[in-house]
């Protein structure tokens, strides 16, 4: 027997750890899911209440990240490197960051009639976090490697587009946009979109440094 396999003999029973990250992935797709219909709306009162539904999710997740930071603090052993669920915890609590920057900036600069641009940076994160979702769910046992593996290349893939759209858009509008209160409300709100796809792609490297050390 490998000493990996050995030390899975020996890891903690106790699953808080998996739980609460499922449920942040779990939040974090339905925030995405939110964002990518709230952009699609073209009415600013229905838009407005959809994004109160991610500000109110935002702060569900910052209390499941509170707990597993709680946790962490309070479990001498843990079911991975406590470093790892430290920073995994607050890579994902990035991206919930992040996504809901972006809706308020929307809501905040008035950009009601959101581009192609915007819609397809939302469609890539709402990807991003549904295959973060799946690699979180496969952390309970560590037995599909090749799902977390796959999962995390997917959002590495997606996040390479995520930069290209950013990058086409901001040429486009420095090309195109000739109100410069616009232009930099635009730069700024496709800025957090695609910061958003970043912080998934951390979290996927931080996932794949987990099988790395536990496979």
């Amino acid at each position: 027997m490998s000493f990996n396999s050995l030390l899975k003999v020996f890891l903690p029973q106790d699953k808080v750890f998996y739980r609460l990250f499922e449920q942040v992935s779990s939040t974090l797709v339905d925030m995405a899911a939110l964002l990518k219909d709230g952009v699609s709306q073209s009415q600013s009162d229905k838009r407005a209440e959809i994004f109160k539904q991610i500000e109110n999710l935002e702060h569900v997740n910052d209390d499941t990240t509170h707990k597993i930071y709680v946790e962490l603090g309070q479990n001498f052993i843990t079911p991975f490197d406590r470093e790892d669920i430290h920073h995994l915890a607050s890579t994902l609590d990035d991206i919930a960051d992040y996504i809901h920057g972006a809706s308020k900036r929307m809501l905040l600069y008035k950009i009601y009639q959101t581009d192609d641009g915007i819609s397809k940076l939302c469609e890539v994160i709402y990807k991003a976090v549904i295959e973060l979702k799946k690699a979180v769910h496969e952390l309970r046992s560590l037995k599909n490697l090749r799902n977390i593996t796959e999962a995390c290349v997917k959002i590495n893939s997606l996040e390479n587009h995520a930069d290209d759209l950013y990058d086409t858009m901001v040429a486009w509008l420095f090309e195109n946009e000739k109100d410069a209160v616009r232009l930099i409300k635009m730069k700024e709100t496709l800025q957090s979109l695609e910061t958003a796809t970043d912080k998934c792609e951390d979290a996927a490297n931080v996932l794949e440094s987990i099988i790395i050390k536990y496979a």
